[in-house]
Formats: C-alpha cells, structure tokens, sequence
C-alpha cells in the first residue's frame, strides 16, 4: 500500500489498516487546500469544524461507513452547514440552515467536506472565468481555463487535494471541467442526484455531478449520492442495472458523422478524438456514423431560447434589487431574459418536444454515443477577450444533454502534445447511469493516464506473453486491449516448448506444452496489462488453455497462455512452423 493513496479503495485500505490517521490525514489534505495556487477554493472549514468531524469518524470503524474519512469538495451554489453559500456573487450570500441533501447522505457515509469550490457565477459559463474571486487556472498549464461553472471543483479534485467532488450541470458544467483537468466527470440521469439545497441555475435542467480521478472513484459514490429526495419535485429514482454492461466488445456506438464535428482550429484534440475512436474499436466496439444535427439544433435553445428566462426566475428578487452585484457578462445574460414572453417560452417547448422525438429514434438506433467533451480549449486571455462566443464554443457539444434528458459521463482520453488534456464524453438516454459508469471503468482498465494532474499513476501493471490468437492483428488482440495492454516485445520462448493447433474454433488457438527433450523455440508476443484486469482476462480463456509460467529465450520466466496436456487429443503439431503465425499464413487455419 502506499503512502499517498491516490483511489478511495487506497485510502480506505490505509485506515483499516492503521496505515494512515483519519485526523492527521485530512488535517493533512485540509492544509493542502489551504495552499493551494490556483484559486479553486472560495472558503474551507476551520480546524476546530474539521476535529468535529473527526470526533464522529472515531467513534466508527473505518470498515462501517463506505466514504469514512473521505475528504471531498462542494461547488458554491450547494449547502454546507459549516459554509455560507455565495454562489459566486459576495452580496448574493447567505449562511444555510442545514447541508444540502446529497451533502449530507455523503457526510453520514464518512465523506468529509473540506470547503466550498470557486465557480462561474450563478453557475452560468463554461469557462472558470467568471468569478469575483477570480479566474480558476488550469490545473495543467495556468494559462488556461479551467472549465466550469464547476471550475473550482474539477481543479481541486485534479490536483490531489480532495477525492471526489460535487459540481452541478445545465449545460456542460459537470462534463467540460472534467475534460480540460483529465478527470472522470458524471453527469446523471435529471433528478439522479437531489437539488434540494442548490442554487438554481435553470431548476427544471439541473444536476448535481461528481468529479473525481477515476471511474471507479465515481462508482462508490454515486450509489450514496444518488439517493431519492421527497422534498426536491424533480428527484428521480435511478436504479442499478443487475446485466450493467461491463466491457465495450459488441456495443453500438455512435460517433458523429464529420460535418457535425467541430474543432475550432484544434489540430490536437482533432487528433485526439480519433485516437478515442480507434481505442473504442480496439475494445471491440462496432463504431457507426450518427446524425448530430438535431442535437445541436437542441442545444441552440438553451441560450437563445426561453430556458435564459428560468435562469432570471431563479435569483429574480436579487436581481431586479442589485442587478450591477453581477458580473457585467452575467448581467448581460441573464437581464436579457427580461423580455421572453410565456408564448415564446410555449413555442420554445413545442420546438424541443419535436427535437426529443427526432433525437429518441436516433438514440434506439445505438447503444450509446461517443463526442468529444469540448472541441477545443482557451487560454484565460483568449476568453476574457471574447467571453460570450468563447463560452458557446466550449458548450458545441454539451448544451443539449439536459434539455433532451439524457445522462452523460466524461472520460479522459490521452494528455497532448501541448501538455493539456483531451476528453470525451459517452452519453445515453436517461436511467442508464450505472451502465454508463461500469463502461468508464472498462474505458480506464484499458488506459495509462496519470490519475487528475497528480502525475501519479495507481494501475500495477504486468507482463503476460501470449502465443496465438491474442497476438497483435488476430481475433482475440482486443481481450488484451481492454485491460490495458501494450506490445512490449516480440521474441523467443526458450528451446523447451511444442505448440499445437488445439480442435475447435473459431477462433483457432494454439497450444504451448513445455518439453524439455524434444522441445524447439516458439515466437510469442510479450504484452504489458493492468494487473487489475487479468481476471476480467481468465474469465474469457476457456479449457483446456490457462496462465502459466513460461521461460523465454534470454533466460526470463514470465507469466502466459500454456496448455494442459489433456487438451492436446485431437490437436496438430505444428512445433515445425515455428509459431502461430507462420502456420496461419501458410493456409493451415483452413483445416482446423
């Protein structure tokens, strides 16, 4: 185990082993926090609020309470009792009475609140930029945003001084953070997670979201968040799927067709993206064109539509009180909702239920859609130079998700060339949430990232040598794809072995056997996998192969495919091929 856990399993593990000090740790993190450089806290809790919590904690087992001593962070438009809420305008201020009702299941699940995050005021921008506090830098390259509303607590998760985070999300919010601080970011079903206690940006839109450095992260706190709420009129019941779909082979995934595709002069999120779509593939997804375009009509309503309107209802006593209390793009915004009428608002809805019928038939078509997050990324400059069309950029792809109902979770894909993050988003329609966290957690078994901007990585990794069908280019390659796998070598095993083409298929597999007399070298392939996923690997290897100790040609013993000797009746020597791939160009596949 080590010293700095970097998963909640890690840190969970660290306290039930007596490893780690739930009061010296999260006092540990609380001054992290209290350090931190790039403006992602607006108000933390005292020492004296911190120890009570830690009070209660050892009064527990660390193995009693699924989130015990997990330190988190909460966006400013979300109640904590300890905390006044801001929502990013001073003279908005209030001190709440109670938490809000996802912060407090967290808290009674051990979870434990170290302060209130930064954000786009009133939650309205996508950008980090729009706070009186001042920008959230990025916690890649200060230079540029942060991604927001939910700015402060994408950064603070990405930087390692919490675990998990709260944001929320009406249009892009609890997605576009996630992408530009290389974080898993999930944005439920409508109503998944409780509002009861939030600021509302656009109530009937609103979700409460989780951030945090890995899916599987996201998967123990979900099911504790998202909790039915009878005091809130849009709280939803989203119920784990018993068949939750835990590997990509064989899914339908829509990726939209190139005229849809947006950039923004972005070379290397372009890039990016299609090296997303060629990792789908190799997990054994089939990929098909998809029609955007009534998504994006959708999505134009958001802002140019009557739903500006709900965001004006929302703080309308305080706006028309102190309208200059906003900032001038937000009172921009929001004061230009003043002259929606209710006929506008009617029209607007027909025209969204046309769209929603358009974009269901499309969605029963695939099992779930692939975009990118954003299409590009901002320096701070560049927004604050043209704030309202560099915002509508960075929502191309996010905007109509919670008009059209659907649930969404953003992966990160690959860091690029210029050192920022790029990610994705899969989306589907509503009350698939734990379908669509089972396959982020298939999507980072597969991938090596550095978990947020730590440049810590926690996936252990081993070396598995393979002879036959699960070599580069043949039918069973994405087996090893999917966890994670990478080519490290071609080579020899040592002069010891006999391979044979084993009855059945397909696919047709070989057999390796060690024989010490009469045995020759065979050429196999030396892959790196996460060791976390070889038993997701055993699960698909059926009898008579299995995983065994085999000795290569420099003298190494490794772990790979061997074969029992019982499953060579029926089988064909072709030890004299000298391995897989030459008996398979030579035509031999045909008779088996």
């Amino acid at each position: 185990m080590m010293t700095n856990p970097l998963t909640i399993d890690q840190l969970l593990q660290a306290y039930q082993s007596g490893q780690l000090s739930v009061g010296d740790y999260l006092a540990t993190q609380l001054e992290l926090a209290r350090n931190d450089e790039h403006n992602a806290w607006l108000s933390l809790i005292s020492d004296e609020q911190l120890a009570a919590y830690v009070r209660v904690l050892e009064q527990s087992k660390p193995a009693s309470l699924p989130l015990y001593g997990v330190p988190f962070a909460i966006k400013d438009n979300i109640d904590l009792i300890d905390l006044p809420t801001t929502a990013g305008c001073r003279e908005y201020t209030y001190q709440p009475q109670e938490s809000a009702f996802v912060v407090q299941r967290l808290i009674e699940a051990g979870a434990v609140p170290l302060g209130k995050a930064n954000l786009d005021q009133f939650a309205t921008g996508l950008v980090g930029t729009r706070s009186p506090w001042g920008e959230c830098h990025n916690s890649f390259n200060p230079d540029y945003v942060s991604g927001g509303s939910s700015s402060g607590s994408a950064v603070s998760v990405a930087k390692g001084q919490v675990f998990f985070s709260l944001g929320t999300d009406t249009a892009g919010s609890g997605r576009v953070p996630a992408s530009f601080n290389n974080l898993y970011g999930m944005k439920g079903s409508r109503g998944a997670l409780s509002c009861s206690g939030v600021v509302p940006a656009c109530k009937s839109l609103d979700c409460v979201t989780i951030f945090a450095r890995s899916a599987e992260d996201i998967e123990q706190v979900f099911p504790v968040a998202a909790q039915y709420d009878g005091q809130d009129c849009y709280s939803r019941t989203v119920e784990p799927q018993p068949d939750s779909v835990a590997s990509f082979k064989g899914l339908k995934v829509g990726v939209p067709t190139p005229d849809h595709l947006a950039f923004f002069g972005n070379e290397a999120y372009q890039k990016a993206f299609t090296h997303a779509v060629e990792k789908l593939e190799q997990l054994g997804a089939h990929v098909v064109e998809f029609d955007l375009k009534p998504f994006l009509d959708a999505a134009s309503l958001l802002y140019q539509g009557p739903w500006v309107a709900e965001r004006y209802a929302a703080i309308q006593a305080f706006f028309d009180a102190q309208p200059t209390a906003c900032l001038p793009v937000i009172e921009t915004i929001i004061g230009g909702a003043k002259g929606i009428t209710a006929a506008d608002t009617f029209k607007a809805m027909y025209q969204l239920q046309a769209y929603k019928q358009q974009c269901d038939a499309l969605m029963a078509e695939v099992d779930v859609v692939l975009t990118p997050t954003a299409g590009t990324i901002y320096t701070i400059e560049q927004v604050n130079g043209d704030p309202i069309q560099k915002n509508s950029d960075l929502g191309y792809y996010t905007n109509f998700m919670n008009l059209l109902d659907y649930c969404a979770v953003a992966l990160p894909v690959e860091i690029t060339e210029s050192g920022l993050p790029f990610g994705v988003t899969l989306f589907t329609t509503a009350f698939n949430d734990y379908r669509l966290l089972s396959l982020a957690s298939a999507w980072q078994q597969a991938s090596d990232l550095p978990l947020g901007a730590t440049g810590q990585h926690c996936t252990a990794k081993m070396d598995i040598l393979v002879c036959g069908a699960h070599m580069s280019g043949l039918p069973l390659n994405h087996q090893m794809t999917a966890i994670g796998g990478s080519l490290l070598q071609r080579m020899n095993t040592s002069a010891n072995y006999r391979c044979y083409a084993l009855a059945g298929g397909p696919p047709y597999r070989p057999g390796l056997v060690r024989d010490d007399q009469n045995g020759a070298a065979i050429e196999i392939e030396v892959w790196q996998v996460n060791q976390s996923g070889v038993g997701q690997l055993l699960e698909q290897i059926p009898h008579p192969l299995g995983l065994g100790s085999v000795e290569l040609e420099d003298g190494r013993w490794v772990k790979g495919f061997i074969c029992e000797p019982c499953g060579l009746a029926g089988a064909e020597e072709i030890t004299s091929f000298g391995s897989w791939r030459h008996y398979l160009q030579q035509g031999k596949s045909t008779a088996r």
